[in-house]
């Protein structure tokens, strides 16, 4: 197993790595959308958390040797469906070649943010 750390994603907020290669795959942990350049959430709509989300977990698969474009499978947490439809205007533009996907809604996420994502890459040739 190789671990990833990168600066220009937030550094874990508690005992996990931001990522672990393992089998020519990369695995993200789940990022919520803390802006790494002042380690804490700077935004307040469901699309600008699904933007910095996103950005965190491109930010990741680049470190690992990857990127979006290699993603096979998301795990999408928000904090009510109700925002389903918004949160997936953004998840469009970062994930264009549609990976297989489960999106749940959950009664709290960490900070209190609207979302969650964790991807499972291929790691690019």
């Amino acid at each position: 197993m190789k671990f990833i750390s990168t600066k220009d994603a937030p550094g874990a907020i508690g005992p996990y790595s931001q990522a672990i290669v393992s089998g020519g795959l990369v695995y993200t942990s789940g990022q919520i959308p803390i802006d790494p350049a002042v380690g804490d959430v700077t935004t307040d709509t469901i699309e600008e958390q699904a933007e910095q989300s996103c950005k965190n977990i491109a930010a990741i698969l680049k470190a690992a040797g990857t990127d979006m474009e290699h993603v096979i499978k998301t795990t999408c947490f928000l904090s009510d469906m109700s925002l389903f439809a918004r949160f997936n205007e953004v998840y469009a533009k970062y994930f264009v070649s549609k990976p297989a996907r489960s999106c749940v809604a959950v009664k709290t996420l960490p900070k209190n943010v609207m979302c969650e994502i964790e991807a499972i890459a291929e790691i690019g040739e």
